[in-house]
């Protein structure tokens, strides 16, 4: 059997809604990877076309009948992305062994390999955003996930496997196919849950004297922008490196919930709540995605705006959902 698209992480967030936009294209040579246990992950493969699915455990073994060179691009998008993961042994496993793994043997196979990174790898952002190789090595994640992101991408760069592969390091993404997620979800769709429930949503207070209550800033990007910039690389083979995936544009959280609400229908109502104490030394107060290097790369296509992004998510997908 032959299959032209890999897609690790395929029944998961960013990983299904790629399968999704290339069935949208007509493709369905599909190989989708990955480890569905007991929450209802499961729900995003129906409805999608592919030719085989597989569990993440066997992918290697699979390889070795498989014939990679008639492969186009493999995508990895599966990791354990909970930033809130204590077991490192596991992180380090996970996100950074199988990936190298993985991309060793696409690279021994001249198959494009597109994979996913974090913003996570910034930390607390006194350094910036910037994408940039001369830069990469001087950030210090703020928790094991995002270190475990972060030893990727440089093992990438010391080997110079990042000649010949795409990394794209994604913001706070938010859209459809994030239900499974538990506390991982974006705040869009915790927020949409808190609505319905409560009426009202609870925010996070500042801890910082320089960011008021709920002007804590991300930078949040649309899932569908973030497939897009996902499948450029893929057919892209000569754009090679680590790029940023973001808008460019930090929102406040009051921005996002308001907008949550426009979408509903609903006057805003906001509590602030303490963060938790485990949680405070490791929170990102402000996330601004650098587009220089990924416009000097030939990507143009222009992101949504957040009020665009969450009136779709939140009017033709999550209120159709209820």
């Amino acid at each position: 059997m032959s299959v032209k698209y890999i897609v690790t992480g395929g029944a998961g967030f960013i990983g299904s809604n790629v399968v999704k936009a290339l069935n949208a294209r007509g493709e369905t040579d599909i190989l989708v990877v990955d480890e569905l246990g007991e929450d209802e992950k499961w729900k995003n493969l129906t409805g999608l076309r592919y030719e085989d699915y597989i569990d993440k455990d066997d992918l290697f073994d699979y390889l070795e009948e498989l014939t990679l060179d008639e492969v186009k691009a493999v995508y990895h998008l599966g990791a354990c992305s909970a930033t809130t993961e204590t077991d490192a042994d596991y992180l380090a496993y996970n996100n950074y062994h199988y990936t190298r793994a993985l991309c060793e043997s696409c690279l021994d196979a001249g198959v494009r390999f597109v994979y996913a990174s974090s913003a996570a790898t910034y930390g607390d952002g006194k350094l910036g955003y910037s994408d940039a190789d001369e830069m990469t090595p001087k950030y210090k994640p703020l928790n094991m996930y995002g270190y475990s992101k972060h030893m990727f991408d440089l093992w990438a760069l010391k080997s110079g496997a990042v000649r010949e592969i795409a990394g794209i390091k994604y913001f706070n993404v938010y859209g459809s196919g994030e239900a499974h997620k538990g506390d991982m979800r974006s705040v869009v769709h915790k927020s949409y849950g808190q609505i319905l429930e409560a009426g009202k949503v609870k925010l996070f207070k500042s801890h910082r004297p320089d960011y008021g209550d709920g002007k804590q800033v991300r930078d949040f990007v649309y899932v569908k922008d973030a497939v897009e910039q996902t499948l450029w690389f893929g057919e892209h083979k000569t754009v090679s490196g680590i790029f940023n995936c973001g808008t460019g544009e930090p929102r406040t959280w009051l921005d996002l919930v308001s907008a949550v609400f426009r979408a509903m229908g609903r006057k805003p109502n906001i509590e602030f709540i303490d963060m938790p104490e485990h949680l405070r030394g490791k929170y990102q107060y402000h996330t601004q995605a650098d587009l220089t290097k990924l416009r000097a790369a030939g990507y143009v296509r222009p992101f949504t705006s957040l009020e665009d992004g969450i009136t779709d998510y939140v009017q033709n997908f999550l209120m159709k959902e209820e």
